[in-house]
């Protein structure tokens, strides 16, 4: 039975860093993170130690009302998994958040994903190759590739992925709390759902 949610959390900072990598994607969110709870208060991920500096990265828990995500897109989806599913994938989260000063943010294995290039390093991710470990830990999900080629858009081919929220990361609360409708953006038109 399927009495667990998590939620994928797709963003789009504006930083020079993310308009490099959306050079060679084309596609509008280039981070992914996993949260467990609806309110997004709970989420985990390979990104940027210190906002200010692209340079120093590795496991991160994440706040949407911080640094830069406060001005950032984003796309929401949640799904269903069981206990156990949940809770493999929770219990490998706290594994590598243990150990957190063992691991790095594997910038040469995101410019191999670039080329379609398979590129395995001992406790080193970049966003969507943590969250697709996360996800295969947990038995949710099967990418038939290397986690090390796992784009944030492949997360989007999960079976029965489901939008919650696409806009502004930081009205993404008061959608929650009823006092603001959604928007679904394209480009930089919103359009209400």
């Amino acid at each position: 039975m399927r009495e667990h949610k998590i939620y994928i959390l797709l963003t789009d900072t504006g930083t020079l860093f993310t308009r490099t990598i959306k050079l060679f994607t084309k596609k509008p969110y280039n981070h992914a993170s996993i949260a467990f709870d609806e309110e997004l208060k709970e989420i985990y991920s390979f990104g940027r130690k210190r906002p200010q500096n692209p340079f120093i990265g590795g496991f991160v828990r994440e706040n949407i009302n911080e640094g830069l995500f406060r001005h950032a897109r984003c796309a929401v989806y949640s799904l269903s998994v069981t206990k156990d599913e949940y809770e493999r994938m929770y219990s490998y989260i706290k594994q590598i958040e243990a150990k957190r000063h063992l691991y790095k943010y594997n910038f040469i294995g995101l410019f191999w994903v670039m080329f379609n290039k398979t590129l395995e390093r001992d406790r080193a991710f970049f966003c969507s190759q943590f969250v697709a470990s996360v996800l295969l830990e947990g038995k949710v999900a099967n990418f038939g590739k290397s986690v090390s080629l796992v784009r944030p858009y492949d997360l989007l081919k999960i079976p029965n992925l489901q939008l919650v929220y696409e806009g502004i990361l930081a009205h993404y609360p008061k959608y929650l709390a009823g006092e603001e409708n959604p928007f679904l953006y394209y480009g930089n038109i919103a359009y209400p759902i």
